[in-house]
Formats: C-alpha cells, structure tokens, sequence
C-alpha cells in the first residue's frame, strides 16, 4: 500500500524520485509552480519541454529535473493557454497519467502538487478529494506520494482528504 502525506513543502525541494508540474498543453513555464520548476530545473528542462510539446490534456510526459533533488519532472498537462481553466475529469486523467508515467519510469517516490488550483481555477477541496483518491487506489512500484502545498489552508484540505 502506498503512503500518502502531506507536507508544506516547495517542490523544486522535495526529496523524491520524481515530481509534477500542473502544466499547460504546450509546456510554456510562464508562471506559478510550472515557473519556479523551470528557473530550478534548469535549460535542459526548458529543451526538453519545447521538444515533448504539445500533451493532450489529461496526458504526461517527462523531463529531467536539472539540478533539483528530484531525478525527474512529470509534466501534466491539466489547462489550456489562455484560457487556463481545468475540470475534475482533466484532474483526474492527469493525476492517472502522473502515476503511471512514475511507475514507467521506476520512481518509488512521487511529488505533487494540486492540480488545476492556481491559473486553471479548479477548487482546491475538490482537487484534494480526486488526486487523493487516485492516488488511494494506486497500485504499483510508487511507495510513497507527497502531496506538496502551499500554506496553512490548503494543508487542511489536503489532510482533510485523506481522512
């Protein structure tokens, strides 16, 4: 069984094999979370993002972490440029495609973020219920998830999910 935890953590940080990047389809770093992973990560994170571009939503690819603890970055891609707004089914793909894009890879630890909460407007308790129940049902080689969040509401609502 896989263990779930929550941390306030930042996830260029974060002590694991792998971590993910609520990204746009094109894989543009233009802000938030998919920004500070590009400036940790590095030009050959950038290379690799303009070479896997265009991901179908819902879908994930990978690239290497640069300099980050992490050996690699899980780009899923959860919203659409300009327009930016996510839905429960995207989050839920690409939270699926996330964790088997891990397993593919050999990760035994995986960071994520919540999904669709920052430019794609999804709610953040909704976020919480669906990638915490993905993950919940996950079987595989991944050993441990981190749900890495920023700040003192959203660690309620992710632990919240949890239970």
């Amino acid at each position: 069984m896989v263990e779930l935890v929550v941390e306030q953590a930042d996830i260029t940080r974060l002590q694991v094999d792998a971590i993910a990047n609520a990204a746009n389809s094109q894989l543009l770093h233009g802000g938030g979370v998919a920004a500070a992973i590009a400036r940790a990560g590095g030009p050959d994170l950038e290379r690799e993002s303009r070479e896997r571009a265009p991901v179908p939503h819902g879908e994930a690819v990978e690239t290497t972490a640069g300099p980050m603890p992490a050996r690699w970055v899980i780009h899923a891609a959860t919203m659409e440029r300009p327009a930016g707004r996510t839905d429960a089914d995207v989050v839920e793909r690409a939270t699926r495609a996330t964790l088997a894009k891990a397993e593919e890879l050999g990760a035994r630890s995986v960071g994520l973020v919540a999904f669709g909460t920052g430019v794609g407007g999804f709610p953040l308790e909704e976020a919480a219920r669906i990638m915490v129940g993905v993950a919940r049902e996950h079987e595989g080689a991944v050993e441990r998830i981190v749900f890495a969040v920023h700040g003192d509401a959203a660690e309620r609502v992710f632990r919240g999910a949890l239970g």
